[in-house]
């Protein structure tokens, strides 16, 4: 059926969920249905909305992110798919611009993402001043001056925010399920995409604020997770992804390699490896490069043998 389904995966964030909702009803074209994979028991208390909005639940293993949006897009009803986190309010063209975008292209669609510092939302939602006080990060390339811009690197795709069509989703197959908790997920996705022959591109417009909340870069509060799907993306294509997280975790003594090549976490993180990779309340955004240029700065600091990405 023609039309666009907005589909999000969430566990917790109340707050920033509704927010989502609010944004989406300040759409220049509403949504035709919001669908809400549900990763806790307890049901979203959500903003009234001029389109409907189901919500369903999806148990799993620590954090199921690759089945909760698989079964979030087998419960659109919708042709065009646009995948939002619960972090991420729309601007207001952003599904006008990812339905046209969808139906032009043919592949996957990465939107804008722009990212508020803490205290952005004080006075509720106001796009000019959203815009104001937002950042790019620093990671990440910026959209096209206009149109779409061809992804040569599947690498870059990020289920932040991205659209496509359903017969591109399940041309590729839908997200791995063998991959749980997080990390790997996104980019094995990417990587059978462009096997299958699907194009990614970045799109201008399709923007999003994406809302602060305190995170760690490297992910060392998942740090068991993301050496658990990097080997099992070695397995499944030859080579290992997240390639900078191991070498930054590495850096940081948390992670080896042995001779053989197999990787040993040596430890769990300490409150001096969370205060180097926190966020603090004025980083809009946390990289991890920030943390390898601070480790390597350090002296003492071993080189691992994990090698950079």
């Amino acid at each position: 059926m023609s039309g666009v389904s907005v589909l999000t995966i969430a566990r917790g964030r109340d707050a920033a969920l509704a927010n989502v909702v609010r944004g989406l009803c300040r759409q220049t074209v509403l949504p035709d249905e919001l669908v809400i994979a549900r990763m806790q028991d307890a049901p979203y208390d959500l903003p009234d909305a001029p389109f409907p909005i189901r919500q369903i639940h999806v148990s799993g293993k620590e954090l199921p992110l690759a089945s909760a949006r698989n079964a979030a897009a087998r419960a659109a009803t919708r042709d065009s798919l646009v995948f939002l986190d619960a972090d991420c309010i729309p601007a207001p063209d952003l599904v006008e611009e990812y339905r046209s975008g969808i139906e032009a292209w043919g592949g996957i669609l990465m939107g804008e993402v722009m990212y508020l510092p803490s205290g952005a939302l004080e006075g509720g939602i106001d796009y000019a001043a959203f815009d104001a006080a937002s950042e790019k990060h620093s990671d990440r390339r910026g959209p096209p001056e206009d149109g779409i811009d061809i992804c040569n690197d599947y690498r870059c795709f990020w289920s932040l925010n991205f659209g496509l069509s359903r017969a591109a989703f399940e041309r590729i197959g839908g997200f791995d399920e063998r991959y749980y908790g997080y990390g790997g997920e996104d980019t094995d996705f990417g990587k059978t995409a462009v096997v299958a022959g699907l194009p990614i591109g970045w799109l201008k417009g399709g923007r999003v604020y994406h809302q602060y909340h305190a995170h760690h870069m490297p992910p060392i509060h998942h740090l068991h997770a993301v050496v658990r799907n990097a080997l099992k993306f070695e397995e499944k294509w030859g080579y290992r992804t997240m390639g900078h997280w191991l070498y930054a975790f590495g850096l940081m003594g948390l992670l080896d390699e042995d001779e053989s090549g197999a990787l040993r976490i040596l430890r769990e993180p300490n409150d001096a490896d969370r205060a180097l990779s926190s966020q603090s309340e004025g980083m809009p955004y946390v990289n991890t490069a920030r943390v390898i240029r601070a480790l390597q700065a350090m002296k003492e600091t071993a080189s691992p043998r994990i090698a950079a990405e």
